[in-house]
């Protein structure tokens, strides 16, 4: 199993996007935090600057709406030319029916529960998913402190994916860096979002292959993808 490195453009230089793109062309999607102002306290970008990163990079675009309504605007996202968009559970109105939008206008769909938003209530849903986000930093702003105690919720998240034999991606967001990486892997994480650690570092593309690297070395050992 391949980790998957997400660098979050939150943390780039947001007057040359298309540079900072280009400076971790090795990365497997380029993260886009989407924020209104009103689901969290942060106000970031939308669909013109989407539209233009997608023309402007051959990687992948994940799109986090950290919006309100995001039944009305996530598939605006697809058609901007995301790959992946990512909704929040404790936004959407129809959860089931927005990811069925997102993957019939052909798009992997995701959604995202908040640190405090338990995963349980939600397992009937997974099967509707391509992936999964368990934030481990309340969302909003970028470089925040990674919460350890998001971390026995990770392992109930995989166990959940195991017990009903899903091809499902768990993804973590926040506070991601060489230091928690491995707890995140192998709690069960196998795509990292990771800003700071990335586009802090000297070589954003170096910070990549190390943190691949060391999220590699977790999987190979951890139990839950040794039997997966």
């Amino acid at each position: 199993m391949r980790p998957q490195i997400n660098p979050s453009i939150l943390s780039a230089d947001f007057a040359r996007l298309a540079e900072e793109a280009d400076a971790v062309a090795g990365a497997d999607w380029l993260h886009v935090d989407v924020m209104d102002n009103h689901f969290v306290p942060n106000l970031t970008l939308g669909v013109p600057v989407v539209e233009s990163l997608r023309k402007a990079t051959g990687t992948p675009l994940d799109c986090h709406l950290m919006i309100e309504q995001p039944d009305r605007w996530a598939p605006q996202y697809v058609e901007a030319g995301a790959g992946s968009v990512t909704f929040h559970a404790e936004a959407a109105a129809a959860p089931v029916r927005l990811a069925r939008e997102i993957r019939a206008k052909g798009a992997r769909a995701a959604m995202a529960l908040k640190p405090a938003t338990p995963v349980e209530p939600y397992e009937d849903l997974l099967p509707e998913l391509d992936m999964i986000l368990v934030m481990t930093v309340e969302p909003g702003f970028g470089g925040q402190s990674f919460l350890d105690i998001m971390l026995p919720k990770i392992r109930r998240t995989r166990e959940l994916i195991a017990k009903h034999g899903l091809d499902l991606w768990l993804q973590v967001d926040g506070g991601v860096s060489e230091r928690t990486i491995e707890r995140c892997a192998e709690a069960g994480a196998d795509v990292f979002v990771a800003g700071s650690a990335v586009y802090g570092a000297d070589d954003p593309a170096e910070a990549v292959r190390k943190l691949r690297n060391q999220a590699g070395s977790a999987l190979a050992s951890a139990s839950w993808a040794c039997a997966h």
